[in-house]
């Protein structure tokens, strides 16, 4: 009976202490987990910073209430003003505070109210975070427990941290950075004594800060803090009279609001509630502003209300200053809200130097090839030059400095769309999504949409390739990248690595020396001086209808890029890249003042004879040489094409041949010639030109083709509009020949229709059909066309 008895009790006792341990555990699982892994999930505002730390732009967020992101760091004079006036036993206690809470129990019981709390900081920090909960014993309790399990998992350091960016700072202002930049425009680190006192007694009573009432309380508050700081040896007398003297803060100060566009632009990528350091820099944003606001003055006066400016270090490619669209507090400005850096524009011309570096890094060309300046027509599209004129052959380079369309879609013929998107995505164009035969030619000229990000960031990848490159490590394919808006932020590449990059050095160096003789437009004497004291590589464009201006410059300093326009798409006269904006950019370079110029990537290029007429390498019978330094692969390149050996008489008057002079009597000469229509409009703007002796009569053998149709093509379908007057109107037909004296016979359909000299050029009007023209020349020279007429209602 004993035994069974002492058994029962065993098992009971088994039992109990059973249960107490699961009782145990179950409350200590409870107490670990009765903080949740982030105690505030309450709306905070999204900061934009600069790169030196400087405040650009915050909004209230969604509960209208100026809450910046957690501050993980403390100021110093903050920090003491705070444990002093609230928990000067901070470091010593467990996050409970015995004889704090025993004092308050007295205080209050006498009172017959609630005078003290008792809380240390790590129970007020509690008390944030269960915000709306009554002030009674049963809460105290709890906040004691909470309290203790928040010193388990965080440092003294942290919890401060946690109350300083949530406690309450009076109105709706709450945390210490909100409560310095409306109270002092400052950010914390900048805090004087006095103002960190006056802060640090707002917690406990917030109301104390409203302007106009409580200012003696504050004052004394704030005063007794500085007292007690003093006496404790944080400063000596004279900083302590100092920092009494200091005002209270008045009105509250609002925020800036500077790069507006970039605020939002980084709140949609994913900063929303963040503090974001930016690399832009604080006073170019401010001077890029201003340069926006003062050139938007000129340009409303044309009606046109947008402009957008980025700046950006073109080794590194962080951006400096970002003005997505210009901005006035004063009025509202059509499509002011519009950030046009990210929106998509027809580039107009702005390509044209990466189709130029593609041709020179892959061999098609050389530097300064002539390419054909003269009417063209490619299935239906036909370019023409800005000016409206043609100048036969350019140079490749002068092509590119003066912009030239006809050039550049000729080349692009050459080159073929297909490769030049495949080199525009490498280099980091991502918005041309459509085929190659989607856009055709006329990408060259502004028929894809890029934006203006990209575009600046492409050039400065062009001027980065050039700073880094490296003859051991050619092909490091980071340098093409995107710009950086993020401070510190890791830099990666476009796309995945290449087996080369897009374009050489060499290539790029040419196309940058190009682009630094662009013409400066000549209304401003400024602009003239500027290009020998601050070399800019600069490029513009203008799209169709005059609708976008744009202006993109590199150094090795600096990369600048502008848009100019309506955002509605609304075109303007005059809306042009050089008279719209390279005036801003040229005002943003003049205030960046860039000082170096890039080196050349000798390692890169080889040193070759050039013929000085054609711009290809020299063959053994071009007579006018000279040496240049041209990209690898142009090596490959085709030898000049246009020296032949051409046969004279003996005074060199006439072409002749073995059938008609005797070989002893024949003079043997290298002469520089052009096709007939390139020769043509050549001439007509280079005096030193020299045409081809004519053939000498007795001479019947044809030795040179002498004439080429201009327009129209063969095989051709001409339209013809009805003119106003309801008559139908005129089509133009037009031959190159070279002997300016020779005459020309048209024929239309076998009849005869008219004879030219000189200039050879005739107008007809026929009608809806087909046709064929026949055109001979005095030597018996034919040329026949297939042409088809339509007429236009």
């Amino acid at each position: 009976m004993n035994s069974t008895l002492k058994s029962i009790l065993i098992k009971h006792k088994i039992k109990i202490i059973i249960g107490a341990l699961a009782s145990y555990v179950i409350g200590f699982i409870i107490y670990w987990h009765s903080l949740p892994s982030d105690l505030f999930k309450t709306p905070c505002n999204t900061v934009l910073y600069s790169s030196e730390g400087r405040l650009l732009n915050a909004r209230t967020s969604s509960d209208e209430q100026w809450r910046f992101p957690h501050n993980s760091e403390v100021p110093d004079k903050f920090a003491k003003c705070i444990i002093n006036f609230e928990d000067q036993y901070f470091y010593y206690h467990n996050g409970i505070n015995p004889i704090s809470l025993f004092r308050a129990l007295y205080q209050n019981t006498r009172s017959g109210k609630v005078k003290s709390g008792g809380s240390t900081i790590s129970m007020q920090v509690i008390r944030l975070h269960r915000e709306g909960k009554p002030r009674t014993i049963k809460e105290k309790i709890t906040e004691i427990i909470l309290a203790s399990r928040l010193e388990l998992r965080y440092s003294k350091k942290e919890i401060l941290a946690l109350y300083t960016s949530n406690a309450p700072f009076g109105g709706n202002v709450v945390g210490l950075d909100a409560a310095c930049w409306r109270y002092y425009d400052i950010p914390p680190e900048n805090l004087t004594w006095g103002q960190a006192a006056t802060l640090a007694v707002l917690p406990n009573s917030p109301a104390l800060v409203h302007p106009g009432r409580n200012r003696d309380i504050l004052i004394e508050k704030r005063n007794n803090l500085l007292e007690k700081l003093y006496n404790k040896g944080y400063f000596d007398t004279l900083e302590l009279l100092l920092a009494k003297s200091e005002p209270l803060p008045g009105k509250p100060h609002s925020l800036p609001q500077h790069s507006p566009h970039l605020f939002e632009r980084l709140r949609a990528e994913g900063y929303d509630g963040e503090n974001i350091i930016t690399t832009i820099n604080y006073n170019m944003q401010i001077r890029a502003t201003q340069i926006a606001e003062s050139h938007h003055k000129r340009l409303k006066q044309n009606n046109i209300n947008n402009l957008a400016i980025i700046v950006c270090d073109t080794e590194s490619g962080d951006v400096l200053a970002y003005i997505g669209n210009n901005y006035s507090t004063t009025q509202a400005i059509d499509g002011m809200h519009v950030d046009i850096i990210t929106s998509l524009r027809s580039p107009g011309s702005l390509l044209k130097p990466f189709l130029y570096a593609a041709m020179l890094s892959d061999g098609y060309i050389l530097p300064n090839t002539l390419v054909p300046d003269i009417p063209t027509n490619f299935k239906g599209f036909s370019p023409e030059n800005f000016n409206k004129t043609f100048d036969g052959a350019v140079p490749a380079s002068r092509a590119l400095s003066r912009s030239l369309n006809v050039p550049s879609v000729r080349m692009l013929q050459d080159y073929s769309t297909e490769k030049l998107m495949d080199i525009l995505k490498e280099i980091g164009f991502s918005t041309l999504t459509k085929s190659a035969n989607h856009y055709g030619l006329s990408i060259i000229l502004g028929g894809a949409e890029i934006n203006l990000w990209e575009a600046t960031g492409a050039f400065a990848s062009m001027g980065r390739l050039l700073i880094n490159y490296n003859p051991e490590n050619k092909y490091n394919s980071t340098v093409f990248r995107q710009l950086n808006l993020i401070k510190n932020k890791t830099h990666s590449k476009n796309t995945t690595d290449f087996a080369h990059l897009p374009v050489s050095a060499g290539a790029v160096y040419h196309t940058i020396v190009s682009l630094k003789e662009v013409n400066r437009p000549e209304e401003d004497f400024f602009w003239r001086d500027f290009s020998s004291t601050f070399p800019v590589a600069w490029k513009t464009g203008t799209s169709y209808g005059y609708r976008d201006a744009w202006a993109v410059g590199v150094t090795p300093e600096y990369t600048v890029g502008i848009w100019v326009g309506n955002a509605s798409g609304e075109g303007r006269p005059d809306l042009t890249g050089i008279n719209a904006a390279a005036p801003i950019m040229f005002d943003v370079f003049k205030i960046l003042k860039p000082t170096k110029w890039f080196t050349p990537p000798w390692d890169d290029m080889e040193e070759v004879e050039i013929c000085k007429q054609s711009g290809h390498r020299a063959s053994n019978i071009c007579t006018d040489t000279d040496s240049l330094w041209i990209p690898i692969n142009g090596l490959s390149s085709l030898p000049c094409p246009y020296h032949q050996i051409i046969h004279l008489d003996r005074n060199e008057l006439y072409r002749v041949n073995s059938s008609c002079e005797s070989i002893s009597n024949i003079v043997s000469r290298s002469w520089f010639v052009l096709p007939p229509v390139q020769e043509y409009y050549f001439r007509q703007k280079n005096a030193f030109y020299e045409p081809l002796p004519p053939i000498r009569n007795d001479c019947m053998r044809q030795v040179q083709k002498n004439m080429e149709l201009i327009y129209p093509p063969n095989n051709s379908r001409i339209f013809i509009p009805i003119e106003i007057d309801g008559k139908e109107g005129e089509a133009v037909f037009k031959l190159a020949h070279r002997n300016e004296n020779s005459e020309v016979h048209w024929h239309l359909n076998n009849e005869y229709i008219t004879t030219t000299t000189v200039f050879h050029e005739i107008n007809i009007r026929p009608k809806s059909g087909k046709y064929v023209l026949t055109i001979v020349d005095n030597n018996g020279e034919t040329i026949t066309r297939y042409f088809e007429v339509i007429t236009r209602k």
